[in-house]
């Protein structure tokens, strides 16, 4: 004879998680701004015609706000990256930015990006 099988109830979350990219810590989330997931790194890099080229026309990095223009389109965006992307991203400098997976490359650094147009549209 064997004992029904009781599964564990979850745990009960007492306090949500705090991102730590705000105290200028490691970022614990992957939420868009946030940190790079591994996943998103590697769709990036796998679709490789999908990467449009931008100028860097402000970058504010107490508020991690970055400004680009695109290239061809001369389409203004604005990012924000609590992972550091406006410290490294000097104002006239070539970056790239991918569409899909909101990633935005500073030379050879990679961040997670945060679209303000996403958010009002």
């Amino acid at each position: 004879m064997s004992s029904p099988h009781r599964p564990l109830p979850p745990l009960q979350v007492r306090e949500r998680a705090a991102c730590m990219c705000a105290r200028g810590q490691s970022c614990s989330s992957f939420a868009p701004g946030h940190a790079l997931h591994l996943i998103q790194a590697r769709l990036s890099s796998a679709t490789p015609s999908e990467w449009v080229d931008a100028i860097v026309e402000e970058a504010d990095a107490d508020r991690g706000v970055v400004v680009v223009r695109t290239v061809a389109e001369g389409e203004r965006i604005e990012l924000w990256s609590g992972s550091g992307a406006a410290r490294h991203a000097v104002t006239g400098a070539p970056v790239a930015l991918h569409g899909r997976y909101d990633v935005l490359a500073v030379g050879s650094l990679r961040f997670n990006m945060l679209r303000f147009d996403v958010l009002r549209g």
